[in-house]
Formats: structure tokens, C-alpha cells, sequence
């Protein structure tokens, strides 16, 4: 069988307070660990020490780090604005450091404000299991009654607005509490987040066009590129999630049209994507098959998964071998690449993968709720399982052909 065109296998890992270990992340049959430095503030340098020091712990653990997600980039870059400049320099020298210690592929996002976007982290599925769920009338409820942003309400229809109403009129103050923290305060290495917190970010983003967005990006990218490739990394941007406008702020990497736009910004090896397929799935218009096709060769990082949507403009995670992602044909399409890469001869022809997300299931519903909403241990070695089978069986079909 052609087990040597087979993905890399890896496994986010949050760090030392991670409920799941890495001695279970090996039990998984990963062989890469995909993590950060959540500990370092935004901007700030990260140091070879510190590098190295989270580097030893993986390896003591018999794994690799293989994967940066995220170096995150401050808001001042996105904004270009405040301290933006030094901060890019951070980034630059970040990114030096991971190259000498040999990590190579460097995820990131240029999401504004806040990152990705669930309105419920326990949907309750048919089956028992719980899932991660995006409800619009729920999300403008938070947007027009509880964070009460300046227009807001015409970004919805008058149907979604009464929609929302009811359902902010539905909670107690305990509710709303809990509503908005498990919208804005989940992000790893950002914790504490406020509504103010929130107000005044947005704050940054008033006279900030879907352009002036874009030429930021592109001026970030033609700062650490050049770097990442002198020292043999890669970038890898991650999509918007949702896919869409949220907070009435542009988002930038939302379809195949942002996709040809982000590798025109900088013509670099460097620039590359991570191709996450739950992400890109949020959009219906989006195929996500011929999306990967078209920009194959500049992919060095993918998540897979998939959302089901219900058509009213809600959507949850499906398990990985559902909802409205063609996992078959993708699968099929990453190794089809990966054959092309090592014919090649390219040194970066195996592209690590992970399953993104997963249901919470088994016994997990049993434990305390994750800190790291969507990656509780079962419901993701579930995927990955799912995804390894999937692979096998199409790397012996083009065998026995």
C-alpha cells in the first residue's frame, strides 16, 4: 500500500493545563503535537528559550511539535495603528527563533476583534452528544441587546431582530452572563475579555474599510514573509469563521475569491494557507473541494471537519464524515497533492492535518466542561480514527489500480 503518501497525523495540545495529556494525545496514533505559547502575551517576543522549553515537554512525551496554531498577530497590526510596528518586528523575530529551533509551519488569523464564533459550546445532538453551534438570531441578540452596537440592528432582517428579541427575553441575568463569556472569552492566550473590552476594540476598527483591512495584511505579510522564508518557514493564515461580516467589521479570508487574493498580496513560497474545511464550510457557496484544488500547492496546514446547516443561516459541527463537507473527494485531493509534492521532490511534501474540533461524547460528558471549547479528547479521536480509515482505504484503491 502507499502508506508513504499518507498526512502527517497531529493533535492540538493547549499546553501544561490541557485536560488531555500528552501521554493520551500519543495513545491517539497522532505523531505531531499542534500547540502555542499561550502564556506569552500578544506582540510580545517569543524567546528560544521559551521555545525550546515547550519543545522539550513534546518530545519527552514521544511526539514532535509540527505545528504552530497560533503566533497570534496583535490588534495593533490588524489596525494598523498604536505599536504596530514594533510588534511586527516582535513577529519577525518570533519567527526567527522558531525557525532555529525547527518549527516550520506557523499558523495565524487576521480575524478582527474576536477569533472564531460559537452562540452555544453544548448543543445537544440527537444522539446524546454535544456539539459546537452557530445560531444568527442568537448571535444578533448579542449584538443588539447586550453588546448594543451602533447599528447593528440593520444588519439583520426584521424577522431575525424579533427572532432575537425573544431570545434575549428568554434569559436571566445569570444566562445573559454565561451567554456572552462563552462568545468572547474563549480564546486561549486572551482571556478575561470584557464587553468593554470588546466596545473598545471595535472602537479601533470605525473608520477601518474592508480595503484598508486588505492593505494591512498585506503589508504584514511583505514585513515576516521575507523572514519565514529566509529561515525555511511557512506562514499559513486561517479562515474567517464564520465565514462572513461579523460585528459589522470586514473579514478578509472568507472564500475563493480572498484565497486568490491573499497569494497575489505577496508572491513568496511563505504565504501559504491553512486550509481548514469546517471553517470554509460555513458558507454553502463555498466548494470546498475545488477551493483546495485551485490553491493546493500553497496549502501547508489542514483541518478537517465539517458543519451541517439547517439553512436559515444557523449551523454545528457534524461529525467529520458529514454534514456539508465532501470529506471523500478532499481526502482524495490532499494526496493526489502530497503524490505531486514528493514527485517533485519538495521537502515539504507530507502536509500535517488534524481533526478539528469534535463532539463532546462517551465520558467526556461526564468531566467538567472543557476550557478549550471543541476539543475534548473522545469526540476528536473520533475524527481522527474516522479520517485515518478514510485515507487508508483511498491510498489502497489507487494501489490496486
Amino acid at each position: 500500500m502507499q502508506e508513504s503518501y499518507n498526512m502527517e497525523q497531529t493533535f492540538r495540545w493547549y499546553g501544561e493545563k490541557d485536560p488531555v495529556p500528552l501521554a493520551f494525545v500519543r495513545q491517539t496514533g497522532a505523531t505531531g503535537v499542534v500547540s502555542s505559547l499561550h502564556h506569552i502575551p500578544y506582540g510580545e517576543v517569543w524567546t528560544i528559550e521559551e521555545i525550546k522549553k515547550h519543545q522539550k515537554t513534546i518530545e519527552d512525551a514521544g511526539l514532535v511539535w509540527s505545528v504552530v496554531e497560533s503566533l497570534p498577530v496583535h490588534e495593533d497590526i490588524k489596525t494598523a495603528s498604536g505599536r504596530y510596528l514594533e510588534y511586527i518586528e516582535n513577529y519577525k523575530t518570533s519567527l526567527r527563533n522558531l525557525g532555529a529551533c525547527g518549527i516550520k509551519v506557523i499558523t495565524y488569523n487576521f480575524m478582527p476583534v474576536l477569533d472564531w464564533i460559537r452562540t452555544d459550546l453544548r448543543y445537544k445532538l440527537p444522539d446524546g452528544s454535544e456539539a459546537l453551534y452557530f445560531n444568527q438570531a442568537q448571535f444578533a441578540a448579542f449584538e443588539i441587546f447586550i453588546l448594543k452596537r451602533e447599528g447593528a440592528e440593520s444588519d439583520y432582517t426584521p424577522e431575525k431582530v424579533a427572532e432575537a428579541k425573544e431570545f434575549y427575553e428568554s434569559m436571566t441575568p445569570e444566562e445573559v452572563a454565561k451567554f456572552t463569556s462563552n462568545l468572547i472569552d474563549n480564546f486561549p492566550g486572551f482571556k478575561g475579555v470584557t464587553l468593554d473590552d470588546v466596545k473598545s476594540m471595535l472602537a479601533k476598527y470605525k473608520s477601518l474599510s474592508r480595503k484598508d483591512l486588505e492593505n494591512n495584511l498585506k503589508f504584514f505579510l511583505s514585513e515576516v514573509c521575507p523572514v519565514a522564508e529566509e529561515v525555511g518557514c511557512i506562514m499559513v493564515i486561517h479562515p474567517d469563521d464564520p465565514p462572513y461580516s461579523i460585528l459589522g467589521l470586514p473579514r478578509i479570508f472568507s472564500d475563493i475569491n480572498d484565497v486568490r487574493n491573499l497569494l497575489k498580496m505577496v508572491d513568496s513560497p511563505a504565504n501559504g494557507i491553512c486550509f481548514c474545511a469546517g471553517s470554509f464550510s460555513g458558507r454553502l457557496d463555498n466548494n470546498i473541494v475545488e477551493m483546495f484544488k485551485e490553491c493546493a500547492d500553497r496549502v501547508g496546514f489542514i483541518h478537517l471537519r465539517s458543519t451541517q446547516h439547517d439553512g436559515k443561516g444557523n449551523f454545528f459541527e457534524a461529525n467529520h464524515l458529514e454534514g456539508s463537507v465532501d470529506m471523500y473527494n478532499l481526502v482524495k485531493e490532499i494526496i493526489k497533492e502530497q503524490i505531486r509534492r514528493k514527485k517533485a521532490g519538495r521537502a515539504d511534501w507530507r502536509i500535517p492535518f488534524r481533526p478539528d474540533h469534535g463532539h463532546t461524547m462517551l465520558d467526556d460528558l461526564n468531566k467538567p466542561a472543557c476550557p478549550n471549547p471543541g476539543y475534548t479528547a473522545i469526540g476528536r479521536l473520533k475524527g481522527l480514527a474516522e479520517i485515518r480509515g478514510l485515507e487508508y482505504a483511498i491510498l489502497k484503491m489507487m494501489e490496486d489500480k
